[in-house]
């Protein structure tokens, strides 16, 4: 018997498939996941997320497996070979906001002891879980998903919308938006 998925899910995608299955809504704690995810969701910004997702490889060949502390130190020849990658979106504005965003990232590291504790703050370290039934329930944002984007933009952050935030906020599983009758729900 098929398992039973959020509608979301193309089928016929077994990248997309494994994501839904394995990562979405999931929570996560590790720094190193949420910074990456962090920007990978960043990075989707006016496009789709299997775009993204099939260059997931590429951007962590290209992002030093996303190491904060080698990204920081980016300079403009190294900006000017991200733009020459074609593994990656190549997009000025958004390799920038890759530098900008790992420095802004160090600071909420060092003054909340880590980058989880900053943001599972926010929820007081439970996932929400949202009731939804069909596949246009899932909100393109939050109340939640506007104050944690206002916050980080005070904080330095860049391509950080609140509609970027909200997927964010389902990647990580600070939400948990899994459809009823998905078996990823009926498994929590």
């Amino acid at each position: 018997m098929e398992k039973q998925r959020c509608t979301w899910v193309p089928l016929d995608d077994e990248l997309y498939v494994k994501y839904h299955d394995e990562e979405w809504g999931v929570p996560k704690h590790d720094d190193h996941t949420l910074f990456e995810m962090l920007i990978l969701e960043s990075m989707q910004a006016g496009l789709s997320w299997i775009t993204i997702l099939r260059k997931r490889e590429g951007y962590r060949r290209a992002f030093d497996n996303f190491n904060i502390d080698k990204i920081v130190k980016y300079d403009d020849a190294k900006v000017e070979e991200l733009l020459q990658n074609a593994e990656i979106i190549r997009n000025r504005m958004k390799i920038n906001a890759v530098i900008n965003n790992a420095k802004a990232f160090k600071k909420v590291q060092e003054e909340f002891g880590s980058f989880d504790a900053y943001l599972w703050g926010f929820v007081n370290n439970k996932p929400i879980r949202i009731i939804r039934t069909g596949e246009h329930d899932i909100p393109a944002r939050t109340e939640l998903s506007d104050s944690i984007s206002e916050d980080l933009k005070k904080r330095g952050f860049k391509f950080v919308g609140t509609t970027i935030i909200c997927a964010y906020m389902h990647a990580i599983g600070l939400i948990n938006g899994h459809a009823d009758n998905c078996f990823c729900m009926q498994n929590q």
